[in-house]
């Protein structure tokens, strides 16, 4: 009798671990800086060699690059490497087990147009060191809470660099080393299967308060981001602008949105904001696609998959060169394969599947973690009868006036119909300043939205 009713004590017990995550202890913690990276990441190289050991040395820009400070364009330190081999339809199956599904489904429905151009990997850069101790304060003391709606951590570090639950890592990814400003012209263009093209252009202004640092060390509360969208192209669209609000703890603040429309000179709030809303020009992303995932985590349950060695987009500078010009990048079927970029490299794999009740348009989503920086470098999204419907990827480079990883061009492939979104296009406008110091929260107010149209 006493062993029957102590089961329901340790079920209880076992979900609230489940919930909160696991403990990570100061002996596992000690091992941040010396086995790992103090980001987390598996220190040494792979067994074959293909995956370098982390090496770290260059903070900021590297020996030999002429740099022109914060706003400009980064030029590409590995500019006279050439491909060690390239990853085709017909060579695939040699390669099998360092492709994701939505590589696989891309190089079968593109097998003229598409391949995987692999280049040495490399691991040379580094943050800067405050954010490693930041970092390991976080491992052993980071809660999540609320049901895993919220997170207790100190800002201008990783959450949980040793992640143990699916919700821990999901929050890395949410809240890696991001820059505290983003000022950009962005144009995007949905590319179809006939070579037509509708192309969009929108003004970002976001303001995280995470990164930067007045922020260092204070603790996860309150607004983690202001973010404002102006969208340029297309004309029908033009004017309208998006006032969004991002917090900590989504259960206690749910993510918050105001739109102005220039027809009617009116702000009005978004309800439902977020989710599988559509955002850009032709639909073929939703808004918790930015940055391949965000906002709240509530309609899905995450977990950790392992780790796998994959061919992911990497030191993508060539793709931000104002050399390279739309019609040369922009093809029917993929931009560009010669002009990107893939490396080994260590990723986390990270599952979501849609609870039961609760609607989006994918079913279940699997995200790929780059261990170097927590940012998600590509992930494949089901449909409700659990087929791969799209694909989308996220160049990165080393941003080196802001010190950290940034995003760059991101392509989301619809294997349905045949037709891509490449956004975060800069080509042809300026480049992004990253970590100016233009933005202010003062700016992000529905009363200064309601002066857009003047």
């Amino acid at each position: 009798m006493k062993f029957r009713r102590t089961l329901p004590l340790l079920a209880t017990l076992m979900l609230v671990a489940q919930g909160a995550g696991a403990v990570t202890t100061e002996v596992e913690a000690a091992k941040l800086g010396t086995e790992l990276t103090c980001f987390g990441a598996e220190k040494g190289a792979n067994a074959d060699g293909s995956i370098p050991a982390f090496g770290g040395q260059w903070l900021g820009t590297p020996p030999g690059v002429e740099f022109g400070g914060l706003g400009t364009r980064h030029p590409d330190p590995y500019a006279a490497e050439k491909p060690q081999f390239v990853v085709t339809a017909q060579n695939m199956a040699q390669y099998a087990d360092r492709l994701s599904d939505g590589q696989k489904a891309l190089l079968k429905k593109y097998p003229d147009s598409y391949s995987i151009p692999v280049y040495p990997s490399h691991r040379d850069f580094r943050y800067e060191d405050y954010r490693c101790d930041l970092n390991r304060k976080n491992a052993v003391s980071s809660v999540l809470e609320d049901g895993n709606m919220g997170v207790r951590a100190l800002k201008g570090g990783i959450p949980f660099p040793m992640p143990k639950t699916g919700d821990e890592l999901l929050r890395n990814i949410l809240l890696p080393v991001f820059a505290h400003q983003e000022d950009a012209v962005y144009d995007q263009a949905v590319v179809y299967p006939n070579g037509n093209i509708a192309w969009g252009q929108m003004r970002m202004e976001i303001l995280d308060q995470t990164s930067g640092h007045d922020d260092l060390g204070k603790p996860t509360e309150g607004i983690f981001a202001y973010s404002r969208v102006t969208i340029l192209k297309p004309e029908r669209q033009k004017g309208e602008v998006m006032l969004t609000y991002t917090y900590f703890n989504e259960a206690k603040n749910p993510q918050t949105s105001w739109t102005y429309n220039p027809g009617t000179r009116r702000v009005r709030q978004s309800p439902g904001f977020g989710f599988d809303m559509p955002l850009g020009v032709g639909g073929f992303r939703t808004i918790d696609d930015d940055r391949l995932f965000n906002g709240s985590p509530e309609r899905y349950n995450w977990k950790l998959v392992g780790k796998r060695e994959l061919f992911i987009p990497y030191n993508g500078y060539r793709l931000e060169n104002a050399g390279v010009k739309y019609v040369s990048l922009l093809r029917p079927g993929s931009i560009d394969p010669q002009l990107m970029r893939y490396e080994p490299h260590r990723v986390w794999v990270l599952e979501a599947t849609l609870k039961e009740g609760f609607r989006h348009q994918y079913a279940k989503r699997v995200l790929y973690v780059d261990e170097d920086t927590w940012l998600a470098v590509m992930a494949d999204n089901y449909d409700a009868h659990g087929e791969l419907w799209r694909t989308n990827f996220m160049n990165t480079y080393y941003a080196y006036g802001a010190k950290l990883f940034h995003s760059g061009v991101t392509v989301y492939h619809d294997l349905v119909s045949g037709a891509y979104l490449a956004d975060r296009l800069t080509n042809e406008i300026d480049p992004p300043l990253v970590n100016g110091d233009r933005l202010k929260p003062f700016m992000f107010t529905t009363d200064l939205l309601r002066q857009s149209g003047r």
